[in-house]
């Protein structure tokens, strides 16, 4: 059996230390010794399989017990750390956390928190899914429009109906920069156009 200390900070090495410190006093209370301990400072969006505790997830073993200053250091919302705590339970391992005094196992407490968690994730999403769906009503409400700005769009049915002159000028000799202008656009709108018509950009 193992007994892993976790610990997540965004960038203050201080707080590293002091977390550390927490779980080694926590460790020592209940009779554990840290056999392994998992340091990641990450920012908090980076993604799940870049972190360490991904590399943790795969590696865990059955009865082994990992420790944490708190729930929330396992993930960056609600429904991951949930994610993240039922796979670790579904391997037969212990998850114990020190602010929350959670010690998350196979046990009729864990299937508890477990519902718990699942509920706020489902609310977490409902919230978020409300919050776009308020904004976008706010933003049709004070007569912007959505979606991509109509110049662009014009832009683009310029290019469209001017192909077989940019393909001429082109074979003329005439640079994209000069073709650019004749056309009232910008060069990278040009040369966003050629590559999705198959036009080689290095004409």
């Amino acid at each position: 059996m193992s007994v892993i200390g976790y610990i997540r900070v965004s960038s203050n090495k201080q707080t590293l230390e002091h977390q550390k410190f927490e779980i080694k006093n926590f460790a020592k209370k209940e009779n554990l010794k840290i056999t392994k301990w998992v340091e990641e400072t990450i920012s908090s969006r980076k993604a799940l399989f870049k972190r360490k505790i991904f590399t943790l997830m795969n590696e865990i073993e059955e009865k082994d017990i990992i420790i944490s200053c708190e729930i929330s250091r396992l993930g960056r919302s609600i429904s991951e750390v949930l994610s993240i705590l039922e796979h670790f339970l579904n391997k037969g391992c212990q998850v114990w956390t020190i602010k929350e005094n959670y010690k998350l196992g196979n046990d009729m407490q864990s299937k508890i928190m477990a519902c718990v968690f699942g509920l706020a994730a489902e609310i977490e999403r409902n919230l978020i899914s409300e919050r776009t769906k308020s904004s976008l009503a706010n933003i049709k409400a004070s007569g912007k429009k959505l979606g991509r700005p109509i110049k662009s769009k014009n832009k683009k049915l310029k290019l469209m109906k001017n192909q077989k002159k940019i393909q001429n000028l082109l074979n003329s000799g005439i640079s994209k920069s000069q073709i650019a202008r004749i056309l009232g656009v910008e060069r990278s709108t040009l040369r966003r156009f050629l590559t999705r018509i198959e036009i080689p950009n290095n004409i």
